[in-house]
């Protein structure tokens, strides 16, 4: 990884990042994953917060969350360098199932509220060793096909054996709070072009309106009508870029009837009108709006 960008790599679900500068702010949609940053300094906007963190620490993301992010400790001598992996929530509910319960975890470093869906901890020694294990395995592929999988779901054990683990339990026992939020927002990925009605949602979910909206806040820092905007934002600049779209087309098709609000709106969150944005991704080769 000798030059900038964001890597996808031939493991499945493993990502590398390395930025030799500080970046101007993005706008990306964080999958349920566990990063680890090598060297250097990020901060997440999440919501209405702030979170930041740097060498030797990891973030878990334990539910689909639209974010801002900037790096901010970057330099050609010492750059930025980021480790992510996706992580699929059936593994973690399989393996709360596994351990049953487990032990009394410390409240994670630099969690913004205790019940949101995204917290920062210091990496330990066991999750780095899986994780520099795995990466070697990029030189191995016929190895990687076999051992990559078991060393993956060796990461989200010691997740869920450290700091981080009394959160991610959370979102996976299904009788919780945290849980009936995270198929809201299942319900939200799927259904994000179509009107907002929380009473629906919180039917479906067997959840109050009040509830639905006082504990989806805790877990994604905004409001349900916020989230699907950037949802919606985040699909449309998709769709312009990978197929093509005009902008017009691709907020009709995200749910907007309104190209006008669409296009302030679009440029509010990206910084840019989806004209001029399209123009700056379509003629960057590494850094990715994915990263």
């Amino acid at each position: 990884m000798s030059e900038e960008g964001l890597y996808e790599t031939d493991i499945p679900g493993l990502n590398l990042f390395r930025a030799d500068a500080p970046t101007s702010c993005m706008s990306t949609v964080y999958e349920p994953s566990l990063c680890i940053i090598a060297q250097g300094r990020e901060i997440v906007q999440l919501g209405d917060r702030e979170i930041v963190y740097g060498a030797l620490s990891y973030m878990v993301s334990s539910v689909d969350l639209p974010v801002n992010k900037l790096v901010v400790d970057a330099s050609p001598e010492n750059p930025f360098l980021a480790v992510k992996i996706k992580i699929d929530p059936i593994d973690i509910a399989e393996l709360v199932l596994q351990l049953g319960d487990g032990p009394q975890d410390s409240k994670p470093i630099n969690a913004p509220h205790s019940a949101c869906g995204m917290c920062v901890a210091q990496v330990d020694l066991g999750i780095l060793d899986a994780m520099t294990r795995l990466v070697r395995l990029l030189d191995s592929p016929n190895d990687a096909r076999v051992l990559a999988p078991l060393i993956q779901r060796e990461i989200v054990y010691r997740a869920l054996m450290g700091e981080m683990g009394s959160r991610m339990r959370e979102f996976a026992s299904v009788d919780s709070q945290s849980n009936r939020i995270y198929q809201v927002i299942s319900i939200l990925k799927e259904r994000f072009a179509e009107p907002l009605r929380v009473r629906q949602l919180a039917e479906e979910v067997n959840m109050s309106e009040s509830a639905l909206y006082h504990s989806f806040k805790q877990v994604t820092c905004m409001s349900p009508l916020q989230f699907q905007k950037k949802l919606r934002l985040h699909e449309a600049r998709l769709l312009m870029l990978k197929e093509g779209l005009e902008a017009s087309t691709a907020s009709y098709r995200v749910g907007y009837e309104s190209p006008s609000q669409f296009s302030r709106e679009y440029s509010r969150m990206f910084g840019a009108p989806p004209r001029t944005d399209m123009i700056k991704l379509r003629g960057e080769t590494h850094l990715s709006m994915h990263a």
